[in-house]
């Protein structure tokens, strides 16, 4: 719907949707100059907000990208302490704890 309507007096008129109680409410803001103004300053508003999402999307996605690698990183570290672990005669005891084999 359109935040411009023409009323029974032949006149465009300027409105804002909002919601209340979850119902959405039209509320009449003005005509002419003040409806002009009112309009282009919630344009302006919709495009910093459009903005500043995408800003946050563009960080979220940087993020994820660095956590993709840290968790890489974390696997290939966690790989090579295991293979240096064995190679010095450790074992993987009960619930996960290195222990070093008794030589009998």
């Amino acid at each position: 719907m359109s935040p411009w309507e023409r009323r029974e007096r032949g006149g465009l008129y300027y409105t804002r949707s909002r919601k209340v109680d979850g119902r959405v409410v039209r509320e009449y803001v003005g005509g002419g100059v003040l409806g002009e103004l009112a309009a282009r300053m919630d344009a302006e508003e919709r495009r910093r907000r459009d903005e500043a999402a995408a800003a946050w999307r563009e960080e979220r996605d940087h993020l994820e990208g660095l956590a993709g690698l840290l968790d890489g990183f974390c696997e290939d570290v966690e790989t090579m302490t295991r293979a240096a672990l064995l190679a010095a005669g450790f074992r993987r005891h009960k619930r996960g704890e290195w222990r070093k084999r008794r030589r009998d």
